[in-house]
Protein backbone atom coordinates (compact mmCIF):
# COMPACT_ATOMS: atom_id res chain seq x y z
CA UNK A 1 0.00 0.00 0.00
CA UNK A 2 1.43 3.62 -0.62
CA UNK A 3 2.31 5.83 2.24
CA UNK A 4 -0.93 7.36 3.49
CA UNK A 5 0.32 10.68 3.02
CA UNK A 6 0.92 10.16 -0.94
CA UNK A 7 -2.70 8.39 -1.16
CA UNK A 8 -3.96 12.04 0.51
CA UNK A 9 -2.24 14.13 -2.36
CA UNK A 10 -3.99 11.45 -5.21
CA UNK A 11 -7.22 12.25 -3.72
CA UNK A 12 -6.80 15.71 -3.50
CA UNK A 13 -5.72 16.04 -7.32
CA UNK A 14 -8.59 13.91 -8.28
CA UNK A 15 -11.02 15.94 -6.16
CA UNK A 16 -9.96 19.20 -8.03
CA UNK A 17 -10.06 17.70 -11.46
CA UNK A 18 -13.47 16.83 -10.77
CA UNK A 19 -15.04 20.43 -10.66
CA UNK A 20 -15.70 22.01 -13.33
CA UNK A 21 -12.78 24.44 -14.60
CA UNK A 22 -14.69 27.30 -15.63
CA UNK A 23 -16.02 27.46 -11.81
CA UNK A 24 -12.77 28.34 -10.48
CA UNK A 25 -11.91 31.26 -8.37
CA UNK A 26 -8.91 33.30 -9.76
CA UNK A 27 -6.93 32.90 -6.23
CA UNK A 28 -5.96 36.29 -6.28
CA UNK A 29 -9.58 37.34 -5.47
CA UNK A 30 -10.02 35.11 -2.85
CA UNK A 31 -8.28 36.77 0.20
CA UNK A 32 -8.17 34.89 3.24
CA UNK A 33 -8.24 37.62 5.06
CA UNK A 34 -11.93 38.05 4.76
CA UNK A 35 -13.70 36.49 7.39
CA UNK A 36 -17.10 36.75 6.56
CA UNK A 37 -17.98 35.36 2.76
CA UNK A 38 -21.36 34.99 3.01
CA UNK A 39 -22.10 37.55 0.25
CA UNK A 40 -19.37 36.35 -1.78
CA UNK A 41 -20.58 34.09 -4.25
CA UNK A 42 -23.15 36.20 -5.76
CA UNK A 43 -19.91 37.88 -7.32
CA UNK A 44 -19.75 35.26 -9.68
CA UNK A 45 -23.15 34.13 -10.68
CA UNK A 46 -25.23 35.21 -13.15
CA UNK A 47 -28.66 37.37 -12.05
CA UNK A 48 -30.72 34.24 -12.78
CA UNK A 49 -28.61 31.89 -11.02
CA UNK A 50 -28.49 34.53 -7.79
CA UNK A 51 -32.15 34.33 -7.74
CA UNK A 52 -32.11 30.61 -7.73
CA UNK A 53 -29.87 29.97 -5.26
CA UNK A 54 -31.53 32.64 -2.80
CA UNK A 55 -35.16 31.11 -3.53
CA UNK A 56 -36.36 28.80 -0.35
CA UNK A 57 -37.45 25.20 -0.80
CA UNK A 58 -41.04 25.64 -1.05
CA UNK A 59 -40.59 28.44 -4.22
CA UNK A 60 -38.22 26.44 -6.02
CA UNK A 61 -40.22 22.73 -5.47
CA UNK A 62 -43.45 25.15 -6.84
CA UNK A 63 -41.31 26.84 -9.85
CA UNK A 64 -39.51 23.08 -10.93
CA UNK A 65 -43.04 21.85 -10.86
CA UNK A 66 -44.61 24.67 -13.41
CA UNK A 67 -41.64 24.49 -15.49
CA UNK A 68 -40.72 27.74 -14.90
CA UNK A 69 -37.36 26.71 -13.72
CA UNK A 70 -36.11 23.96 -15.66
CA UNK A 71 -34.30 21.63 -12.81
CA UNK A 72 -30.57 21.63 -15.41
CA UNK A 73 -30.57 25.48 -14.59
CA UNK A 74 -31.42 24.64 -10.84
CA UNK A 75 -29.24 21.99 -10.48
CA UNK A 76 -26.51 23.85 -13.00
CA UNK A 77 -26.58 27.51 -10.21
CA UNK A 78 -26.39 25.25 -7.03
CA UNK A 79 -24.22 23.15 -8.64
CA UNK A 80 -21.56 26.59 -9.30
CA UNK A 81 -22.80 28.00 -5.75
CA UNK A 82 -21.57 24.85 -4.47
CA UNK A 83 -18.30 24.97 -5.95
CA UNK A 84 -17.58 28.34 -4.83
CA UNK A 85 -18.55 27.68 -1.32
CA UNK A 86 -16.19 25.13 -1.53
CA UNK A 87 -13.33 27.39 -2.33
CA UNK A 88 -14.13 29.61 0.17
CA UNK A 89 -15.14 26.93 3.25
CA UNK A 90 -13.60 23.73 2.12
CA UNK A 91 -16.93 21.79 2.67
CA UNK A 92 -17.11 18.89 -0.41
CA UNK A 93 -15.62 16.07 -0.48
CA UNK A 94 -17.37 14.41 -3.72
CA UNK A 95 -18.43 16.70 -6.72
CA UNK A 96 -20.47 14.84 -9.66
CA UNK A 97 -22.28 17.87 -11.69
CA UNK A 98 -22.05 15.86 -14.76
CA UNK A 99 -23.92 13.06 -13.59
CA UNK A 100 -26.06 15.35 -12.02
CA UNK A 101 -27.26 17.39 -14.97
CA UNK A 102 -27.84 14.09 -16.95
CA UNK A 103 -30.31 13.33 -13.92
CA UNK A 104 -32.01 16.76 -14.20
CA UNK A 105 -32.42 16.58 -17.63
CA UNK A 106 -34.13 13.56 -17.69
CA UNK A 107 -36.79 15.04 -15.03
CA UNK A 108 -37.36 17.93 -17.20
CA UNK A 109 -37.81 15.75 -20.12
CA UNK A 110 -40.16 13.77 -17.87
CA UNK A 111 -42.54 16.82 -16.97
CA UNK A 112 -42.33 17.96 -20.42
CA UNK A 113 -43.76 14.61 -21.74
CA UNK A 114 -46.19 13.69 -18.87
CA UNK A 115 -46.98 17.23 -17.32
CA UNK A 116 -46.16 15.97 -13.95
CA UNK A 117 -43.37 16.25 -11.57
CA UNK A 118 -41.93 12.44 -10.70
CA UNK A 119 -42.63 13.49 -6.62
CA UNK A 120 -42.54 16.04 -4.03
CA UNK A 121 -38.74 17.16 -4.32
CA UNK A 122 -39.10 16.65 -8.38
CA UNK A 123 -35.69 18.34 -9.54
CA UNK A 124 -35.20 19.85 -6.46
CA UNK A 125 -30.48 19.39 -5.96
CA UNK A 126 -29.82 18.06 -2.36
CA UNK A 127 -26.29 18.07 -0.63
CA UNK A 128 -25.23 14.41 1.30
CA UNK A 129 -23.15 14.71 3.88
CA UNK A 130 -20.29 12.10 2.75
CA UNK A 131 -21.26 8.97 4.51
CA UNK A 132 -24.61 8.68 2.68
CA UNK A 133 -23.70 6.01 -0.08
CA UNK A 134 -24.47 6.57 -3.62
CA UNK A 135 -23.37 3.82 -6.53
CA UNK A 136 -20.83 4.85 -8.48
CA UNK A 137 -19.46 7.47 -6.31
CA UNK A 138 -16.23 7.14 -4.27
CA UNK A 139 -16.56 8.29 -0.90
CA UNK A 140 -13.36 7.61 1.76
CA UNK A 141 -16.15 7.56 4.28
CA UNK A 142 -17.63 4.43 3.29
CA UNK A 143 -16.64 1.12 2.12
CA UNK A 144 -18.78 -1.48 1.08
CA UNK A 145 -17.65 -5.16 1.40
CA UNK A 146 -19.27 -9.06 1.25
CA UNK A 147 -20.13 -10.49 4.39
CA UNK A 148 -19.55 -14.31 3.62
CA UNK A 149 -21.57 -15.31 6.17
CA UNK A 150 -24.66 -14.30 5.39
CA UNK A 151 -24.01 -12.72 1.58
CA UNK A 152 -25.41 -9.33 2.22
CA UNK A 153 -23.37 -6.12 1.84
CA UNK A 154 -21.98 -4.46 4.68
CA UNK A 155 -20.68 -1.03 4.94
CA UNK A 156 -18.59 0.46 7.54
CA UNK A 157 -17.64 4.17 7.89
CA UNK A 158 -14.62 5.05 8.77
CA UNK A 159 -13.68 8.50 7.82
CA UNK A 160 -9.77 7.84 7.15
CA UNK A 161 -7.39 7.33 4.55
CA UNK A 162 -7.53 3.58 4.44
CA UNK A 163 -10.47 3.92 1.93
CA UNK A 164 -9.34 5.98 -0.57
CA UNK A 165 -10.11 4.73 -3.92
CA UNK A 166 -13.50 2.61 -3.00
CA UNK A 167 -17.05 2.97 -4.57
CA UNK A 168 -20.39 2.50 -3.24
CA UNK A 169 -21.81 -0.66 -4.79
CA UNK A 170 -25.32 0.10 -4.16
CA UNK A 171 -27.34 3.13 -2.96
CA UNK A 172 -28.03 3.76 0.69
CA UNK A 173 -31.86 3.53 1.12
CA UNK A 174 -32.46 6.98 1.72
CA UNK A 175 -30.73 7.52 -1.24
CA UNK A 176 -33.04 5.46 -3.27
CA UNK A 177 -35.97 7.34 -1.33
CA UNK A 178 -34.76 10.51 -2.51
CA UNK A 179 -34.11 9.79 -6.49
CA UNK A 180 -37.59 8.16 -6.52
CA UNK A 181 -38.76 11.94 -4.78
CA UNK A 182 -37.17 13.50 -7.87
CA UNK A 183 -34.37 14.65 -5.74
CA UNK A 184 -30.84 15.73 -7.73
CA UNK A 185 -27.85 14.56 -6.06
CA UNK A 186 -24.44 16.24 -7.19
CA UNK A 187 -22.37 16.71 -4.00
CA UNK A 188 -20.97 15.06 -0.80
CA UNK A 189 -20.23 17.35 2.29
CA UNK A 190 -16.97 16.99 4.33
CA UNK A 191 -16.95 15.17 8.09
CA UNK A 192 -14.19 14.43 10.66
CA UNK A 193 -11.97 11.59 10.82
CA UNK A 194 -13.98 8.86 12.89
CA UNK A 195 -16.93 11.40 12.54
CA UNK A 196 -16.99 11.58 16.41
CA UNK A 197 -16.63 15.16 16.60
CA UNK A 198 -18.03 18.99 16.98
CA UNK A 199 -15.61 20.31 14.50
CA UNK A 200 -14.62 19.39 10.60
CA UNK A 201 -10.96 18.37 10.21
CA UNK A 202 -9.85 14.98 8.57
CA UNK A 203 -6.28 14.18 6.60
CA UNK A 204 -7.65 13.76 3.04
CA UNK A 205 -10.06 16.91 2.91
CA UNK A 206 -9.06 18.96 5.61
CA UNK A 207 -10.76 21.76 8.02
CA UNK A 208 -14.39 23.36 6.98
CA UNK A 209 -14.79 26.63 8.28
CA UNK A 210 -17.68 29.04 9.04
CA UNK A 211 -18.55 31.13 6.12
CA UNK A 212 -19.82 33.53 8.40
CA UNK A 213 -16.43 34.26 10.10
CA UNK A 214 -13.59 31.86 8.67
CA UNK A 215 -12.02 32.22 11.82
CA UNK A 216 -14.28 29.74 13.46
CA UNK A 217 -15.86 26.31 12.91
CA UNK A 218 -18.45 25.70 10.98
CA UNK A 219 -19.64 22.27 13.91
CA UNK A 220 -19.48 19.11 12.92
CA UNK A 221 -19.75 16.77 12.45
CA UNK A 222 -21.78 17.65 9.28
CA UNK A 223 -19.55 20.68 9.49
CA UNK A 224 -19.58 20.72 5.47
CA UNK A 225 -23.15 20.33 5.43
CA UNK A 226 -23.79 23.54 7.60
CA UNK A 227 -20.94 25.64 5.90
CA UNK A 228 -22.65 24.86 1.97
CA UNK A 229 -26.14 25.28 3.02
CA UNK A 230 -25.33 28.61 4.83
CA UNK A 231 -23.80 29.58 1.74
CA UNK A 232 -26.74 28.95 0.16
CA UNK A 233 -25.11 26.64 -2.08
CA UNK A 234 -27.77 23.80 -1.03
CA UNK A 235 -31.73 24.51 -0.60
CA UNK A 236 -31.91 21.29 1.35
CA UNK A 237 -29.19 19.00 2.60
CA UNK A 238 -28.55 15.46 4.54
CA UNK A 239 -26.38 15.41 7.92
CA UNK A 240 -26.18 12.72 10.37
CA UNK A 241 -26.82 13.38 14.53
CA UNK A 242 -25.71 11.30 17.16
CA UNK A 243 -24.55 14.01 19.68
CA UNK A 244 -25.22 17.01 17.59
CA UNK A 245 -24.36 16.38 14.03
CA UNK A 246 -27.03 18.25 12.49
CA UNK A 247 -27.45 20.67 15.35
CA UNK A 248 -24.22 21.67 16.31
CA UNK A 249 -23.30 23.08 12.71
CA UNK A 250 -26.63 24.29 12.00
CA UNK A 251 -26.47 26.59 15.06
CA UNK A 252 -22.99 27.43 14.42
CA UNK A 253 -23.36 28.32 10.33
CA UNK A 254 -26.95 29.73 11.01
CA UNK A 255 -29.21 27.29 9.04
CA UNK A 256 -32.50 25.64 10.00
CA UNK A 257 -32.03 22.09 11.30
CA UNK A 258 -33.70 18.81 12.31
CA UNK A 259 -32.36 15.89 14.55
CA UNK A 260 -35.51 13.48 14.44
CA UNK A 261 -36.93 10.36 17.09
CA UNK A 262 -35.26 7.49 16.04
CA UNK A 263 -36.09 4.99 13.85
CA UNK A 264 -37.99 7.83 11.19
CA UNK A 265 -35.35 8.37 8.32
CA UNK A 266 -34.22 5.24 7.42
CA UNK A 267 -29.71 4.61 7.61
CA UNK A 268 -29.61 1.22 5.82
CA UNK A 269 -26.55 1.36 3.26
CA UNK A 270 -25.58 4.78 4.87
CA UNK A 271 -22.46 4.09 6.90
CA UNK A 272 -21.06 4.78 10.21
CA UNK A 273 -18.35 5.27 13.17
CA UNK A 274 -19.41 2.63 15.95
CA UNK A 275 -21.09 0.20 14.05
CA UNK A 276 -23.08 -2.31 16.12
CA UNK A 277 -23.56 0.27 19.45
CA UNK A 278 -27.47 0.24 18.85
CA UNK A 279 -28.21 1.77 22.16
CA UNK A 280 -27.95 5.32 21.48
CA UNK A 281 -28.39 5.83 17.39
CA UNK A 282 -27.34 7.55 15.04
CA UNK A 283 -29.71 9.11 12.87
CA UNK A 284 -29.84 11.21 9.60
CA UNK A 285 -31.85 14.45 9.24
CA UNK A 286 -32.25 17.41 7.05
CA UNK A 287 -30.52 21.20 7.21
CA UNK A 288 -32.17 23.96 5.10
CA UNK A 289 -32.60 28.20 4.73
CA UNK A 290 -36.02 27.11 6.07
CA UNK A 291 -38.61 25.36 8.12
CA UNK A 292 -40.22 24.34 4.96
CA UNK A 293 -37.10 22.83 3.67
CA UNK A 294 -36.96 20.01 6.44
CA UNK A 295 -40.94 19.62 6.86
CA UNK A 296 -41.04 18.90 2.92
CA UNK A 297 -38.18 16.26 3.61
CA UNK A 298 -40.04 14.62 6.46
CA UNK A 299 -43.04 14.35 4.70
CA UNK A 300 -41.76 13.40 1.42
CA UNK A 301 -39.08 10.85 2.98
CA UNK A 302 -42.05 8.85 5.30
CA UNK A 303 -44.57 9.02 2.20
CA UNK A 304 -42.15 6.52 0.60
CA UNK A 305 -43.13 3.67 3.55
CA UNK A 306 -39.34 3.68 4.65
CA UNK A 307 -40.19 0.49 6.72
CA UNK A 308 -40.52 -1.35 3.81
CA UNK A 309 -36.96 -1.06 3.27
CA UNK A 310 -34.98 -0.50 6.29
CA UNK A 311 -36.04 -3.23 8.90
CA UNK A 312 -35.28 -0.16 11.56
CA UNK A 313 -37.59 2.43 10.49
CA UNK A 314 -40.63 2.32 12.57
CA UNK A 315 -43.74 1.82 10.71
CA UNK A 316 -46.65 4.85 11.15
CA UNK A 317 -49.55 4.32 9.69
CA UNK A 318 -48.91 6.07 6.49
CA UNK A 319 -46.12 7.62 7.54
CA UNK A 320 -46.24 11.40 8.04
CA UNK A 321 -49.01 12.39 10.89
CA UNK A 322 -51.00 14.91 9.78
CA UNK A 323 -52.71 15.24 13.09
CA UNK A 324 -49.99 15.59 15.26
CA UNK A 325 -48.64 18.14 12.93
CA UNK A 326 -51.86 20.15 13.47
CA UNK A 327 -50.86 20.28 17.29
CA UNK A 328 -54.16 18.23 18.10
CA UNK A 329 -52.43 17.14 21.31
CA UNK A 330 -51.16 20.51 22.35
CA UNK A 331 -54.27 22.37 22.04
CA UNK A 332 -54.12 23.04 18.60
CA UNK A 333 -51.02 25.46 19.02
CA UNK A 334 -53.76 28.25 19.88
CA UNK A 335 -52.16 28.72 23.41
CA UNK A 336 -48.61 26.53 24.21
CA UNK A 337 -46.39 26.64 27.16
CA UNK A 338 -42.78 26.51 26.04
CA UNK A 339 -40.36 26.39 28.68
CA UNK A 340 -36.60 28.08 28.19
CA UNK A 341 -33.90 26.27 29.78
CA UNK A 342 -31.19 29.22 30.67
CA UNK A 343 -28.47 26.75 31.32
CA UNK A 344 -28.18 23.45 31.94
CA UNK A 345 -26.65 22.98 35.48
CA UNK A 346 -23.23 22.38 33.66
CA UNK A 347 -22.13 25.44 31.81
CA UNK A 348 -23.61 28.88 31.68
CA UNK A 349 -24.35 29.87 28.20
CA UNK A 350 -22.26 32.80 26.77
CA UNK A 351 -24.26 36.32 26.30
CA UNK A 352 -25.30 36.05 22.76
CA UNK A 353 -26.70 32.46 22.98
CA UNK A 354 -28.87 33.88 26.44
CA UNK A 355 -30.08 37.13 23.90
CA UNK A 356 -31.32 34.94 21.13
CA UNK A 357 -33.52 32.65 23.83
CA UNK A 358 -34.85 35.99 25.44
CA UNK A 359 -35.67 36.91 22.42
CA UNK A 360 -37.94 33.93 21.29
CA UNK A 361 -39.80 34.59 24.93
CA UNK A 362 -40.09 38.10 24.42
CA UNK A 363 -41.92 36.54 20.47
CA UNK A 364 -43.54 34.10 22.20
CA UNK A 365 -45.35 35.93 24.80
CA UNK A 366 -46.20 38.53 22.74
CA UNK A 367 -48.20 36.37 20.39
CA UNK A 368 -50.12 34.88 23.18
CA UNK A 369 -48.56 32.00 24.51
CA UNK A 370 -46.96 31.11 27.80
CA UNK A 371 -43.36 30.68 28.79
CA UNK A 372 -42.32 29.45 31.92
CA UNK A 373 -38.45 28.48 33.16
CA UNK A 374 -37.45 24.71 32.31
CA UNK A 375 -35.51 22.93 35.36
CA UNK A 376 -32.91 20.49 34.08
CA UNK A 377 -33.04 17.15 35.20
CA UNK A 378 -29.80 15.40 36.17
CA UNK A 379 -28.28 16.68 32.69
CA UNK A 380 -24.64 16.17 34.01
CA UNK A 381 -25.21 12.30 34.87
CA UNK A 382 -26.45 12.11 31.33
CA UNK A 383 -23.99 13.21 29.17
CA UNK A 384 -21.86 10.79 31.39
CA UNK A 385 -23.74 7.84 30.52
CA UNK A 386 -23.89 8.59 26.76
CA UNK A 387 -20.54 10.12 25.73
CA UNK A 388 -18.83 11.91 28.57
CA UNK A 389 -15.45 9.37 28.29
CA UNK A 390 -15.32 10.17 24.54
CA UNK A 391 -15.27 13.61 24.53
CA UNK A 392 -13.71 13.82 27.27
CA UNK A 393 -10.71 11.79 25.45
CA UNK A 394 -10.90 12.85 22.19
CA UNK A 395 -12.49 16.61 22.09
CA UNK A 396 -12.43 18.27 25.11
CA UNK A 397 -9.04 17.31 26.62
CA UNK A 398 -10.57 16.68 30.11
CA UNK A 399 -9.59 14.15 33.02
CA UNK A 400 -12.32 11.89 33.10
CA UNK A 401 -14.65 11.23 35.87
CA UNK A 402 -14.73 7.27 37.54
CA UNK A 403 -18.24 7.46 36.27
CA UNK A 404 -16.92 7.99 31.97
CA UNK A 405 -14.44 5.20 32.20
CA UNK A 406 -17.30 3.67 30.93
CA UNK A 407 -19.85 4.34 29.03
CA UNK A 408 -22.55 3.61 25.84
CA UNK A 409 -20.23 5.25 22.93
CA UNK A 410 -16.63 4.55 24.73
CA UNK A 411 -17.16 1.15 25.50
CA UNK A 412 -15.71 0.00 21.79
CA UNK A 413 -14.84 3.42 20.43
CA UNK A 414 -11.18 3.29 21.16
CA UNK A 415 -10.68 -0.32 19.08
CA UNK A 416 -13.12 1.33 16.57
CA UNK A 417 -10.57 3.94 15.57
CA UNK A 418 -7.26 1.99 15.95
CA UNK A 419 -8.50 -0.88 14.29
CA UNK A 420 -9.09 1.26 10.93
CA UNK A 421 -6.40 3.29 11.34
CA UNK A 422 -4.10 1.16 11.53
CA UNK A 423 -4.76 -0.27 7.85
CA UNK A 424 -3.74 2.96 6.21
CA UNK A 425 -0.70 3.83 9.20
CA UNK A 426 -2.32 7.55 9.95
CA UNK A 427 -2.04 8.45 12.96
CA UNK A 428 -5.79 9.40 14.68
CA UNK A 429 -6.23 12.99 15.15
CA UNK A 430 -6.75 13.84 19.20
CA UNK A 431 -7.35 17.64 18.53
CA UNK A 432 -8.91 19.87 16.57
CA UNK A 433 -6.55 22.75 17.36
CA UNK A 434 -4.85 23.63 13.94
CA UNK A 435 -1.26 22.30 14.15
CA UNK A 436 -1.57 19.94 17.33
CA UNK A 437 -3.92 17.48 15.73
CA UNK A 438 -2.07 14.43 16.88
CA UNK A 439 -0.71 15.74 19.87
CA UNK A 440 -2.35 14.47 23.28
CA UNK A 441 -2.49 17.21 25.30
CA UNK A 442 -3.26 15.31 29.05
CA UNK A 443 -2.16 11.84 29.44
CA UNK A 444 -4.73 11.42 31.91
CA UNK A 445 -7.14 11.34 29.17
CA UNK A 446 -5.27 9.74 26.78
CA UNK A 447 -5.28 6.79 29.32
CA UNK A 448 -8.91 6.26 28.52
CA UNK A 449 -7.92 5.50 24.84
CA UNK A 450 -4.49 3.64 25.50
CA UNK A 451 -4.51 0.42 27.51
CA UNK A 452 -7.80 0.48 28.97
CA UNK A 453 -9.43 -2.73 29.67
CA UNK A 454 -12.64 -3.61 27.04
CA UNK A 455 -15.67 -2.74 28.73
CA UNK A 456 -17.60 -6.11 29.32
CA UNK A 457 -21.06 -6.90 27.96
CA UNK A 458 -22.19 -6.82 31.98
CA UNK A 459 -21.06 -3.54 32.44
CA UNK A 460 -22.44 -2.46 29.83
CA UNK A 461 -25.92 -3.56 30.16
CA UNK A 462 -25.70 -1.21 33.20
CA UNK A 463 -25.13 2.22 31.54
CA UNK A 464 -28.41 0.73 29.13
CA UNK A 465 -30.17 0.13 32.49
CA UNK A 466 -29.25 3.53 33.79
CA UNK A 467 -29.61 5.40 30.54
CA UNK A 468 -33.40 3.73 30.66
CA UNK A 469 -34.23 4.99 33.69
CA UNK A 470 -33.02 8.29 33.21
CA UNK A 471 -35.88 8.21 29.90
CA UNK A 472 -38.24 7.26 32.60
CA UNK A 473 -37.21 10.08 35.43
CA UNK A 474 -37.33 12.62 32.52
CA UNK A 475 -40.28 11.71 31.06
CA UNK A 476 -42.04 12.61 34.65
CA UNK A 477 -40.46 15.15 35.11
CA UNK A 478 -41.79 16.88 32.38
CA UNK A 479 -45.01 15.42 32.50
CA UNK A 480 -45.46 17.29 36.03
CA UNK A 481 -44.92 20.48 34.65
CA UNK A 482 -48.82 20.17 34.10
CA UNK A 483 -48.85 21.97 37.78
CA UNK A 484 -47.08 25.22 36.34
CA UNK A 485 -48.44 25.47 32.42
CA UNK A 486 -51.53 27.01 32.98
CA UNK A 487 -52.68 25.20 30.17
CA UNK A 488 -54.24 21.96 31.43
CA UNK A 489 -51.40 20.15 29.74
CA UNK A 490 -47.34 19.35 30.73
CA UNK A 491 -45.13 21.86 28.67
CA UNK A 492 -45.43 21.78 25.25
CA UNK A 493 -41.59 22.12 24.29
CA UNK A 494 -38.36 23.01 25.51
CA UNK A 495 -36.24 26.26 24.53
CA UNK A 496 -32.39 25.14 24.78
CA UNK A 497 -29.08 26.60 23.70
CA UNK A 498 -27.33 24.60 21.11
CA UNK A 499 -24.23 24.76 22.85
CA UNK A 500 -23.34 27.20 25.46
CA UNK A 501 -21.36 29.30 22.50
CA UNK A 502 -22.08 30.32 19.13
CA UNK A 503 -19.22 28.87 16.45
CA UNK A 504 -16.45 29.02 18.43
CA UNK A 505 -12.24 29.15 17.08
CA UNK A 506 -11.26 26.16 16.14
CA UNK A 507 -10.01 23.50 18.24
CA UNK A 508 -12.24 25.39 21.26
CA UNK A 509 -15.48 23.22 20.66
CA UNK A 510 -14.95 22.13 24.60
CA UNK A 511 -18.61 20.62 25.34
CA UNK A 512 -21.50 19.22 23.82
CA UNK A 513 -23.82 18.16 26.43
CA UNK A 514 -26.20 20.54 25.31
CA UNK A 515 -27.26 18.52 22.14
CA UNK A 516 -25.98 15.26 23.47
CA UNK A 517 -28.61 14.74 26.38
CA UNK A 518 -31.24 15.53 23.60
CA UNK A 519 -29.83 12.00 21.55
CA UNK A 520 -29.53 9.89 25.20
CA UNK A 521 -33.39 10.90 25.64
CA UNK A 522 -34.34 10.16 22.19
CA UNK A 523 -36.19 13.79 21.80
CA UNK A 524 -36.47 15.38 18.28
CA UNK A 525 -34.89 18.76 17.98
CA UNK A 526 -35.17 22.20 15.73
CA UNK A 527 -32.33 24.38 15.39
CA UNK A 528 -34.18 28.28 14.93
CA UNK A 529 -31.30 30.69 13.71
CA UNK A 530 -32.36 34.17 14.94
CA UNK A 531 -29.82 36.69 15.12
CA UNK A 532 -25.95 37.13 15.23
CA UNK A 533 -23.07 38.31 17.54
CA UNK A 534 -23.10 41.90 18.05
CA UNK A 535 -19.65 43.00 19.75
CA UNK A 536 -22.29 46.27 20.93
CA UNK A 537 -25.38 44.32 22.06
CA UNK A 538 -23.24 40.82 23.32
CA UNK A 539 -20.97 42.46 25.81
CA UNK A 540 -19.13 40.02 28.53
CA UNK A 541 -20.75 39.94 31.40
CA UNK A 542 -19.42 39.82 35.16
CA UNK A 543 -18.14 36.24 36.30
CA UNK A 544 -20.66 34.66 37.66
CA UNK A 545 -20.45 31.84 40.61
CA UNK A 546 -18.71 28.53 38.32
CA UNK A 547 -20.18 25.50 38.28
CA UNK A 548 -16.57 23.67 37.55
CA UNK A 549 -13.11 24.50 36.08
CA UNK A 550 -14.55 23.81 32.54
CA UNK A 551 -17.95 26.39 33.21
CA UNK A 552 -14.85 29.03 34.05
CA UNK A 553 -12.62 28.09 30.89
CA UNK A 554 -15.81 28.62 28.70
CA UNK A 555 -16.92 31.69 30.20
CA UNK A 556 -13.06 33.20 29.71
CA UNK A 557 -13.05 31.93 26.33
CA UNK A 558 -15.79 34.80 25.17
CA UNK A 559 -14.54 37.98 23.78
CA UNK A 560 -17.08 39.88 21.91
CA UNK A 561 -14.96 40.66 19.32
CA UNK A 562 -13.70 37.35 18.53
CA UNK A 563 -17.35 35.86 18.12
CA UNK A 564 -18.27 39.33 15.61
CA UNK A 565 -20.81 38.22 13.13
CA UNK A 566 -21.39 34.48 14.16
CA UNK A 567 -25.08 33.13 14.46
CA UNK A 568 -26.98 32.34 17.10
CA UNK A 569 -29.50 30.45 17.70
CA UNK A 570 -31.32 27.30 19.66
CA UNK A 571 -33.49 24.62 19.70
CA UNK A 572 -36.71 23.63 20.40
CA UNK A 573 -37.46 20.49 21.57
CA UNK A 574 -40.20 17.92 22.07
CA UNK A 575 -40.66 14.21 23.93
CA UNK A 576 -40.16 11.20 21.30
CA UNK A 577 -41.78 10.13 18.29
CA UNK A 578 -43.65 13.73 18.52
CA UNK A 579 -41.46 14.78 15.67
CA UNK A 580 -44.66 16.37 13.60
CA UNK A 581 -45.26 18.70 16.31
CA UNK A 582 -41.72 19.99 16.93
CA UNK A 583 -41.83 21.14 13.21
CA UNK A 584 -45.20 22.69 13.38
CA UNK A 585 -44.17 23.87 16.85
CA UNK A 586 -41.02 25.59 15.56
CA UNK A 587 -42.94 27.14 12.63
CA UNK A 588 -45.00 29.05 15.62
CA UNK A 589 -41.56 30.11 17.33
CA UNK A 590 -40.00 30.83 13.55
CA UNK A 591 -43.47 33.03 12.71
CA UNK A 592 -42.84 34.78 16.34
CA UNK A 593 -39.83 35.60 15.47
CA UNK A 594 -40.33 37.22 12.32
CA UNK A 595 -43.01 39.64 13.58
CA UNK A 596 -41.03 41.28 16.87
Amino acid sequence: MKNWEDLVASKKTSQQASIPQEWIITPNLLSSNELNVLTFPSGFLTPQEVEITNTHVDALLAKLANAEWSSVAVTTAFGKRAVIAHQLTNCLTEVFIERALARAAELDAHLKATGKPVGLLHGLPISLKDQVSIKGIESIMAIWFRDVRDGFDSGAYIGYVSWIGQYAERNAVLVDILEALGAVLYVKTNVPQTLMWPETYNFVFGRTSNPSNRSLTSGGSSGGEGALVALNGSPLGVGSDIGGSIRIPSGFCGTYGFRPSTGLVPYSGSVNSLEGQDSIPSVLGPLANSIYGLKIFMQGVLSQKPWLRDPLVIRRGNGWDEEEYALVTHGMGRELCFAVMWDDGVIVPHPPIVRGMEMARRALVKAGHKVIDWKPLDHKTLFDTGVRAHFASRTLCLKPSPLSQISIYMAGAPEDFAVISAESGEPLIRSMVPGKETETPDPASASTTKGQAPTSAYELWQFHKKRRSLREAYLEHWLATVKETGTGRPVDAIIAPVAPFTAVPHGKDSYTGYTVVWNVLDFPALVIPVSRVDPKLDVKKPAHEFFSDLDRSIYELYEPETFKDAPIGFQVVGRTQEDEAVIAMSEIVDAALKAL
